[in-house]
């Protein structure tokens, strides 16, 4: 391997081959996050181990009782297809510390124990079945190595526990073909890059594979930035990554979840605020003890994959990064290029409705969904829509995507920061 090189340079060198490793990435838009575990057993929480203060003698027991069905991540994988996600971010090993994979560095692993399948093969086969990205998720914290809290405060531990750390990264980015994403999570109880030796062992991982991408979790910037539960967006690229009810990122008992899990509307929300903004939404399932899929995640995710095939290039590809364009109150925006789309959350049933703030105007509006043509007309800095119909004209979820055309790039002022705008006639 070459000479590792210091922080600055890394980061300067990772950031020349960004953009073509980013790509894919900043098309795709949307993806699915599974967490599973020894912990989906307990249909809690996944962190039930620690907060429930459970020894680890007594968490272990869990892993004979491990038994995932044959054929599981292929149910995943084929309900991220039909959802309209174009990747997969999957927990090979959560902070419990046990292994979805034949490890030779970790026996505490599910070929050992439980199921005696490699688990990680099954995703990845099911996600080259499908089409789909292959991500990694991997924990940096450990609560099951005896070394995962030692490393805070002794320095023979932190070392054996970093060159454990890389090690079990080393083999799930040897062992399976081309990976297009590690995803570090949790980077204690070391709070600091030159704890984990972050720069050095991400140099080494990618070596192993050069087009990977990295998030942001191991105390340095990599490639995307990865706010959790809340869809807040970042000067770099960005990845909202969202439980599925708001409680667990683990399995939770499906007749309590339903009560607080997002429908198709609350996701297509979701993935308005981060097309807008130039984000991704990373959506996250928690498989029940068998891997079988929430009962409350299949009928949303499947409306949303229909609406996504009637209304895509309102999502996917290189829509515009904080695109300075606005909707009304009843709807938000995606841009792209030369088209703002107008996504209807609400409806007028008055026939007519109207944007403000576009100071030069379309040259064609129409519905996304069937291409008719909308009349309308322009009035100083407002778009008429006009001759509507009463209803929605999206079927399938409700949100009717209006497309403005431009022949030249829109530009938009947002109408109470230049109020001299309002009852304006002249276009530039």
């Amino acid at each position: 391997m070459k000479k590792l090189l210091c922080k600055e340079d890394y980061l300067n060198q990772i950031a020349r081959s960004r953009d073509r490793r980013m790509a894919w990435w900043r098309e795709a838009r949307f993806g699915m996050f599974v967490h599973y575990g020894l912990y989906s057993q307990l249909a809690r929480n996944e962190w039930a181990m620690v907060l429930e203060n459970m020894p680890v003698a007594e968490y272990e027991k869990l892993a004979a009782t491990f038994a995932p069905a044959p054929g599981a991540p292929r149910e995943w994988a084929k309900l991220a297809r039909r959802a309209g996600m174009k990747y997969m971010v999957l927990t090979t090993r959560h902070h419990e510390g046990f292994s979805l994979w034949d490890s030779k560095v970790n026996p505490y692993n599910s070929v050992n124990h439980g199921p005696k399948r490699d688990l990680v093969r099954e995703f990845v086969d099911a996600c080259r079945e499908f089409d789909l990205g292959i991500g990694f998720y991997s924990s940096l914290m450990d609560w099951h190595h005896p070394d995962g809290w030692r490393c805070a405060f002794d320095s023979a531990a932190r070392i054996r526990f970093n060159r454990y750390i890389e090690a079990l990264n080393t083999e799930l980015l040897t062992n399976y073909g081309k990976i297009d994403i590690l995803w570090y999570d949790v980077a204690r109880p070391m709070e600091s890059w030159e704890g984990w030796n972050s720069v050095e062992m991400n140099q080494r991982l990618r070596a192993l594979q050069p087009d990977m991408l990295i998030n942001d979790r191991s105390w340095i910037p990599e490639d995307f930035s990865t706010p959790e539960e809340h869809l807040t967006a970042t000067v770099n690229d960005w990845e909202a990554c969202m439980t599925f009810n708001g409680i667990s990122w683990g399995y939770v008992n499906s007749a309590q979840a339903k009560n607080y899990s997002y429908n198709a509307q609350r996701i297509l929300k979701m993935l308005n605020t981060c097309c807008k903004s130039g984000g991704n939404l990373l959506l996250n399932i928690g498989p029940a003890p068998d891997g079988s899929v929430p009962v409350e995640a299949i009928e949303p995710l499947s409306t949303v994959g229909a609406w996504l095939q009637k209304n895509g290039r309102a999502v996917y590809g290189r829509l515009a990064k904080n695109a300075t364009v606005g909707g009304n109150g009843g709807c938000d925006v995606s841009c792209d290029g030369h088209s703002v789309y107008l996504w209807y959350w609400l409806w007028p049933a008055s026939g007519e409705m109207s944007v403000g703030g576009y100071l030069n105007a379309p040259k064609a509006v129409r519905f996304l969904q069937t291409g008719a043509p909308i009349d309308f007309v322009t009035d100083g800095h407002r778009v008429i829509l006009k001759n509507l119909p009463k209803r929605p004209v999206d079927k399938i979820a409700g949100v009717t995507v209006v497309e403005m055309v431009f022949d030249r790039k829109p530009r938009y002022v947002f109408a109470s920061r230049y109020p001299q705008l309002h009852g304006g006639k002249a276009y530039e």
